[in-house]
């Protein structure tokens, strides 16, 4: 659908109010012509006045110029920045809402990543925006901040008095929203989260769950990017800031499912080389830097025509050209043509990070993720995926950094807990399990989806292990390619984790009743809206919805 943003004639104040100005000093001039005595004269104020008043002149043109001037030009920028995004058909609408400018500029980065990625899209402040013009969005994404204690931007205020407390239909927009805040503030984030929740109350659909960035923290913008690359297919995009890694090692790594439909699965275990490292909390990310292949380094080296074992310095770093390529974007080799080791270090851009959910706890002495192997249409494997899984060898340092992931964190008391995932998705559903194990919390109730039982079961014997000792008070399983025997035929319907939660509601409304929390780990495709649909129809939207407000459900999908 296209979002047609309503376009008012707006009346520039700054004109009338300069005019006024000038009136009302006039006006002033005049009347105190009257208070003069003696009948006005022409009295020459002599050349060091002239000057004086020249110089005061001059100041004044030189600053009101410098105003128009760069108000011309901020203009002109704007333009620029929206240019392309104003008419037709969009398959995005963000919309900004800032105090200070910060929310603006990531806004605008926003639309250059979803630009990138071949999507038309438009760029709206919030207030300029009505229910009117989102009924009629199909994709929007919001990057608001939070002002004061707890209200919202100035520039967004007509948004809030004409729409935000009115009802709407919004059934069929689709939205991720970024919102901006400070810890130290006791609405953290509060204007985010009144538009959140009327977002979901007027039937819209969010993409990912709300996204809080304190303080312009680092790890939630690197995570709404990922979430970009993944609405738009581009795992290419480039981090917004320089990634600072530290030094882990690859210690083992093993094959879970040979011989399953589904892509290989591989059990990953790195330590680090400082063991002060071990230290996250279950629900946690681990950001991987990616290496290429040693071959495919070779092979670019031979086609550029340029030395890889030549020193070069870049950041007050010597690293060989071979060494620097490794973890970086490789240019076109006609792009370096004629230039030496040097000059094509200093060129080169890092390869993009690539995110999996942490599958331990830093008490087993190490950290433990589950990769699936990924592959570009034309075989090639995915730059994360092909590192860990097969291009790495077992003793090779891998740049990884942790990522805070508190919106997925458990509770501190001993509340029941729901674990809801698919895939690799019960990575990070096996560390909060193990936490509670470890905090002693016994009421854990796991539902998995996978291909087939006997070869995606991952982390199975541990599974069964937990249940049979009292940690795990049921165990829910979906395989959807084993299907079930029914009229003499080999398979039936395909069966999937909603399902089968969805048999269990009379024990979900049993569990929620008596205060459980809800985690969902996996795909953010199918499994997570499908669960949440379930959710839903079990329990009614304004319980899912208060559940969500108070942080009882919680979801980290990709």
């Amino acid at each position: 659908m296209t979002a047609t943003v309503p376009r008012r004639r707006r009346i520039d104040a700054g004109p009338i109010g300069n005019a006024l100005v000038l009136v009302a000093l006039i006006a002033v001039a005049v009347l105190a012509t009257r208070w003069q005595v003696e009948p006005m004269q022409w009295r020459d104020p002599g050349p060091g006045r002239w000057w004086f008043a020249g110089i005061v002149f001059g100041l004044w043109a030189g600053f009101t110029g410098a105003i128009v001037l760069t108000r011309r030009l901020r203009q002109s920028a704007d333009a620029a920045a929206t240019a392309g995004m104003v008419d037709g058909p969009v398959d995005w609408l963000v919309a900004h809402a800032s105090q200070t400018g910060y929310a603006e500029q990531l806004a605008r980065l926003s639309v250059e990543a979803l630009q990138a990625a071949g999507q038309r899209v438009r760029l709206v402040p919030l207030g300029r925006l009505d229910a009117e013009t989102l009924a009629a969005t199909s994709q929007a994404l919001f990057i608001v901040s939070t002002t004061g204690e707890g209200d919202p931007p100035d520039p967004a205020l007509p948004f809030v008095r004409r729409t935000l407390d009115r009802e709407a239909a919004l059934g069929s927009l689709r939205y991720g929203l970024l919102a901006l805040g400070d810890r130290e503030y006791d609405a953290y984030c509060a204007f985010g989260h009144r538009l959140d929740g009327w977002l979901r109350h007027s039937h819209a659909h969010p993409l990912f769950d709300m996204i809080e960035v304190d303080n312009g923290d680092a790890g939630a913008l690197r995570l709404w990017q990922q979430h970009l690359g993944q609405l738009t297919g581009r795992t290419d995009l480039p981090d917004w800031s320089r990634p600072a890694y530290q030094r882990w090692r690859l210690r083992a790594r093993r094959h879970l499912n040979p011989g399953s439909l589904g892509g290989p699965a591989f059990e990953i275990r790195l330590q680090p080389d400082d063991p002060a490292l071990l230290d996250w909390s279950a629900g946690d990310i681990a950001e991987i830097g990616p290496c290429h292949a040693d071959a495919d380094i070779d092979a670019w080296l031979a086609m550029a025509g340029v030395d890889g074992d030549a020193a070069t310095e870049v950041d007050a770093t010597t690293l060989s050209l071979r060494e620097r390529l490794a973890g970086s974007q490789l240019p076109a080799p006609a792009d370096v043509e004629g230039l030496d080791a040097q000059r094509v270090a200093e060129g080169l851009q890092p390869l993009p990070h690539r995110e999996y959910s942490i599958a331990s706890t830093p008490g087993e002495g190490h950290l433990r993720l589950l990769v699936r192997q990924m592959r570009h249409p034309d075989g090639r494997l995915g730059s994360g995926s092909g590192w860990l899984s097969e291009h790495a060898r077992i003793g090779d340092p891998i740049a990884l950094r942790i990522r805070s992931n508190r919106a997925f964190h458990l509770h501190d008391d001993d509340r029941p807990l729901i674990l809801i995932g698919n895939g690799t998705g019960l990575a990070g559903l096996r560390a909060l399990l193990q936490a509670r194990i470890e905090r002693g919390h016994a009421r854990n109730w796991l539902l998995f989806g996978e291909r087939q039982r006997r070869h995606d079961l991952h982390f199975g014997d541990e599974l069964r292990q937990w249940q049979a000792q009292g940690w795990l008070d049921h165990l829910d399983l979906a395989f959807s390619r084993d299907g079930t025997a029914v009229s003499g035929q080999a398979h039936g319907p395909e069966r999937y984790v909603q399902d089968r939660l969805r048999e269990q509601r009379e024990r979900l409304g049993e569990w929620i009743a008596a205060g459980a929390a809800i985690h969902v780990c996996g795909s953010l495709q199918g499994m997570a809206p499908g669960v949440d649909t379930v959710l839903r129809d079990c329990l009614g939207d304004e319980a899912v919805d208060q559940l969500i407000e108070t942080g009882r459900y919680r979801r980290d999908v990709y």
